[in-house]
């Protein structure tokens, strides 16, 4: 499959996600709690970074046991983290950012990528690799909407997914912006509800979470 299908398959899956929750994990058991909360609030795809010893194993685990679940593996920092995602079963694969060695190794991965960068010169980089769906990180330290308004115009064929500061209380704002996808986040999964085991928080956040999509698209 080329470059141009599989940014296609990136473009359609993050659509449909609409709010990609990011999530980062200690153990399969609670990566596997997250997954069920999340998807009991209605939202199917999520980010699972490689962050912790826990990922690789957590993702495959749940590609195992809720296949009903989207999953990109975020975090891909280097060709062998994207070989070892995939390997793990990662649906799609998603960067912070993207140096010229990666971006070449993700031109090629059996799946679809959403590469990750900052500036237009970055933007107009992985453009030129092929790619046409990417990640605005961290969206709200680089200007925010700000930003996504003045990429609009001379980028108008790049499609985003802006990660990094977005909260509950702004996502709407996001998801409004002609040129984006989807918007990444990690309110619907903070630190403390996770220690506290507070799953039920959880999937009240994330039904939250898919009402704004809903009303969003116009669907709710």
């Amino acid at each position: 499959m080329h470059i141009s299908e599989h940014q296609a398959a990136a473009e359609a899956l993050l659509h449909a996600a609409g709010i990609l929750p990011v999530i980062t994990v200690d153990s399969v058991d609670q990566g596997r709690r997250i997954a069920e909360a999340l998807l009991a609030g209605g939202l199917r795809t999520l980010e699972l970074t490689l962050r912790t010893p826990a990922a690789l194993e957590t993702l495959a685990a749940l590609k195992r046991e809720l296949p009903e679940i989207v999953i990109g593996a975020g975090t891909v920092l280097d060709e062998p983290q994207m070989r070892q995602a995939i390997d793990a079963g990662a649906d799609f694969l998603v960067t912070p950012g993207t140096p010229p060695a990666l971006a070449q190794a993700l031109a090629s991965a059996p799946l679809p990528v959403v590469p990750g960068g900052a500036t237009p010169t970055e933007f107009l980089a992985l453009m030129a690799h092929g790619f046409r769906v990417c990640k605005l990180f961290p969206a709200s330290a680089v200007g925010g909407l700000a930003m996504l308004k003045g990429l609009a115009g001379p980028l108008a064929g790049l499609k985003l997914c802006p990660t990094g500061g977005i909260g509950e209380d702004t996502a709407a704002d996001y998801l409004a912006q002609p040129n984006v996808l989807c918007i990444g986040g990690s309110w619907m999964v903070p630190k403390q509800w996770l220690a506290d085991g507070a799953y039920d928080r959880v999937e009240a956040s994330a039904a939250a979470a898919t009402g704004i999509i809903a009303r969003a698209r116009g669907t709710g």
